[in-house]
């Protein structure tokens, strides 16, 4: 398969709609359902060999052990308990609604309560309207999700050869259901102070200094895919350092500014995946070096700590 294939946000975008809600359903399970991980690592899905997982979660909260998949390759929701039985439906034909309702029933016939406090859209434009409520959002174009899932697991995979570069605290590779994109964070030992008025989200995720790095597939603000990194506190001149290769460049946000790759300029380089490595290191020390963290000492190269396998 081609590394990076064409996908335009508009030959997607009513799939890309409905499959973010529908995301949104499940990932809501896992945050209710589940250990609460620092940085809110325990949230994100986690990329298969077919789609996207949950990972196991219940006993904590009283529920039986189960997992929940979406498989975009037989376009299917597989939910599965740890005693064996599982319970499985077609992805393509359903609304939001009807999706939220036959999740719903599926859990209950594996005795797992699924229930999730505020069942509606987060972040999103419809945020305050039930998933129940939601007939609008019911386009599921098989070949499209299977795309979007091919692009996550080729994305995914140069994001671990680049995180195996550094030996400090690093988050997973995850996809994060909230925003829709595929992210690793690199942090130091260094708090940050966020004010009680930037929120649960933003305290818990930037409680320490970091730098993050990730891949979405465009939204109303930059409406196409993207290669992308900040940093957090963001440091005076960070966006005058130079970035790699010369189409990357930054944008400038509400408070911050964003280094940008976009897909298609990575498309068209002799090696997509070398331009899109030199693209995160070059973001990487735009922020890390603004922010003093040492970056000789935290290098790891090849992902070996060991000295006396470095240089085999």
């Amino acid at each position: 398969m081609e590394l990076f294939p064409a996908f335009p946000l508009e030959r997607w975008n009513d799939t890309k709609q409905t499959l973010h809600r529908f995301a949104q359903i499940v990932g809501k399970v896992r945050l209710h359902h589940s250990p609460r991980r620092n940085h809110w690592w325990h949230v994100p899905f986690h990329l298969t060999g077919t789609g996207l997982t949950t990972r196991p979660m219940g006993m904590a909260d009283g529920n039986p052990i189960f997992t929940v998949d979406l498989d975009f390759v037989r376009h299917q929701l597989v939910a599965s308990s740890i005693d064996g039985p599982s319970v499985s439906f077609p992805l393509q034909g359903h609304s939001v609604s009807s999706f939220y309702l036959q999740f719903q029933s599926a859990l209950d016939s594996l005795g797992v309560d699924g229930s999730i406090p505020d069942a509606t859209p987060f972040d999103l434009s419809d945020a305050d309207r039930p998933f129940v409520e939601d007939h609008e959002h019911a386009t599921y174009v098989p070949e499209h999700a299977n795309r979007y899932w091919q692009i996550l697991s080729q994305v995914n995979l140069v994001l671990e050869e680049f995180a195996a570069g550094y030996s400090g605290k690093t988050s997973p590779v995850h996809h994060f259901w909230h925003t829709f994109d595929i992210a690793v964070t690199r942090f130091s030992t260094r708090p940050v102070s966020q004010p009680k008025e930037a929120g649960e989200l933003i305290r818990e995720a930037y409680s320490q200094e970091a730098v993050s790095f990730g891949f979405w597939f465009g939204d109303d603000s930059i409406p196409e895919p993207c290669f992308y990194s900040y940093t957090v506190p963001e440091p005076e001149g960070l966006a005058e350092a130079p970035l790699s290769p010369p189409q990357a460049e930054w944008s400038a946000g509400e408070n911050s500014h964003l280094a940008l790759l976009r897909y298609a300029d990575a498309r068209e380089q002799a090696d997509p995946k070398a331009a899109v490595l030199d693209f995160l290191q070059s973001a990487y020390l735009a922020g890390a070096k603004r922010i003093g963290w040492d970056i000789d000492a935290l290098a790891c190269s090849g992902g070996i700590t060991d000295p006396y396998a470095q240089g085999r």
